[in-house]
């Protein structure tokens, strides 16, 4: 746990010196940055200094495209394969231990996964499109990011099938005061790109430049894992969560069930009217954080993200449902199902339809940051009990294929 962070809930007056101090040493670096990128950019093997975030989204922000040395491929071949996006992590941004919410890390994730990817979908002469998400693997938050640290989120292109576009992105935090950098997130996310003429319509992806013919066999096998799971998730489509009017007993599932309703805006959407995958991840994080804390009565910290599938676009002015129920509990985690639907309202031709789900998982911490015992969940319905034992058998599967991977190699 970073020993800074306690300092910014003390007094609003230090938060405000601090913050100052901190954006003058960005801005340093961003200069040295700057100096680099130039040296870098006259050698013809760095294309950066693009600016990506808007006045609320920190106070720093640089792209770097590591596209290789230019005079081994054309730009229409290689395309824009690698970037690094990074911002100052603010006190918005966290919860009130100072801890950075999940959802704002994986919001971050998609941007820079829709940024890479909608570059390289149009980096042949063609349709013109925009990349939108349609999958997110699993992701495990390995360490907590904290106020007042830099999260570096860098993406890469690592395989593209004919309508879609495998990303992987990792995450880094760094205490600029210290320079300690540590890694805090890694995901794959899957794009398809729509055209701009008619977003439901989707394009052909440009070829990648494979650096090894290995890589293109192991990124096929990985898009038709994920096609395959995929399917497997669309059974649980019809299934709503019921709001619950009079909550039951601590411990059971109807006790934390939350909802929230959200009238998607203009803010919440690309420039051709449908939800950021980015911000639908956010709001789903937010409803999962309080169905964890009301289960727990204690600081509440997102563990790790089961696959999200993106099941259908989100257009504006869309009323979202956000629902999520406790499914499942360990001794030390808790498992939250995640569902989102979207009711069209200002469009009588479509019903209510399923957008979004996930299974989040949580931890609980002590003031010190240590893990606590969870409260163990009481199903009481049969579906209660049935999508427990399915939560059972995620964890043990999860928990079992962690175990492998640590054991020491022969």
């Amino acid at each position: 746990m970073n020993s800074l962070h306690p300092l910014f809930l003390e007094d609003g007056l230090l938060i405000d010196s601090l913050m100052k101090l901190l954006v003058k040493a960005l801005c340093l670096r961003a200069l040295r940055r700057q100096a680099a990128t130039r040296r870098l950019a006259a050698t013809g093997r760095l294309v950066a200094g693009q600016k990506l975030m808007g006045p609320r989204e920190g106070c720093w922000a640089s792209i770097h495209q590591a596209v290789g040395t230019r005079t081994h491929l054309p730009q229409s071949q290689l395309g824009f394969t690698t970037m690094v996006t990074g911002r100052i992590m603010r006190p918005d941004d966290a919860n009130v231990a100072g801890n950075v919410h999940g959802g704002t890390i994986l919001k971050m994730i998609e941007e820079a996964g829709a940024i890479i990817s909608t570059r390289h979908c149009n980096s042949q002469n063609g349709e013109r499109c925009v990349a939108a998400l349609a999958r997110v693997e699993r992701t495990d938050f390995l360490s907590p990011m904290c106020i007042g640290e830099v999260a570096h989120v860098s993406a890469e292109i690592t395989y593209a099938s004919k309508h879609s576009v495998e990303v992987q992105v990792h995450v880094t935090s760094e205490n600029i005061l210290t320079g300690t950098k540590k890694l805090t997130n890694k995901a794959t996310l899957w794009y398809v790109p729509l055209s701009l003429k008619n977003v439901d319509k989707v394009l052909e992806v440009p070829p990648v430049v494979y650096s090894r013919q290995e890589q293109e066999e192991e990124g096929r096998k990985r898009y038709e894992a994920q096609k395959l799971e995929r399917m497997e998730t669309k059974w649980r489509n019809g299934d709503i969560v019921q709001p619950v009017l009079n909550p039951g007993k601590p411990n059971t599932v109807s006790y934390s069930q939350s909802s929230l309703i959200h009238l998607v805006g203009p803010s919440d959407c690309t420039l051709h009217g449908f939800v950021h995958g980015g911000v639908t991840m956010k709001l789903m994080d937010e409803v999962a954080g309080i169905v964890a804390a009301r289960h727990c009565k204690t600081n509440i910290v997102t563990a790790s993200v089961d696959a999200i599938n993106f099941h259908d676009k989100i257009r504006k002015g869309c009323v979202i449902t956000i629902s999520g129920r406790m499914t499942f509990t360990s001794n030390k985690s808790m498992e939250i199902e995640v569902l989102v639907d979207a009711d069209p309202v200002v469009d009588n031709s479509q019903k209510r339809y399923r957008a979004a789900s996930a299974f989040f998982t949580y931890v609980s911490l002590s003031q010190e940051g240590k893990p606590l015992p969870v409260p163990q969940l009481v199903p009481e319905t049969e579906d209660e009990k049935k999508r427990f034992e399915e939560g059972k058998g995620r964890y043990l599967q999860m928990k079992a294929k962690r175990q492998g991977q640590t054991e020491p190699q022969a």
